[in-house]
């Protein structure tokens, strides 16, 4: 079966300070049922862009920038690893993932198949 990532993108600087008080029961309900489904692989939220380096390759070197990165409007805040049948179903997760926030949070994900052809 397929594998998929999905990014989760936030605005890193526009969280809101609080989770709503059922989000938790939510989030504990969706992912129960995404494991016993037997879809989910991996997943989990990163550290603010403060805690984090960018390594870049340019003109044959490789430069260091420490965060935050201001210049950034949306950051990935979190990630999934899902095996799936097909991208139908790995977008229907997802949409249920989203679906669990509150309406003024302003969240994206970006879901990919995860290619076995390494081609790098």
């Amino acid at each position: 079966m397929p594998r998929f990532l999905t990014l989760i993108r936030i605005e890193e600087n526009n969280l809101p300070s609080d989770n709503p008080p059922d989000f938790e029961e939510r989030a504990g309900k969706l992912f129960e049922e995404i494991n016993k489904a037997g879809v989910m692989l991996d997943t989990g939220g990163l550290t603010p862009t403060a805690e984090g380096t960018r390594a870049s390759w340019t003109g044959g070197k490789v430069s260091w920038t420490d965060g935050p990165f201001t210049e950034t409007k949306e950051v990935v805040g979190g990630y999934s690893i899902v095996q799936a049948k097909d991208k139908a179903e790995a977008l229907e997760w997802t949409r249920r993932f989203l679906e669990i926030h509150p309406p003024e949070w302003n969240i994206t994900a970006e879901v990919r198949e995860i290619s076995d052809d390494a081609g790098c």
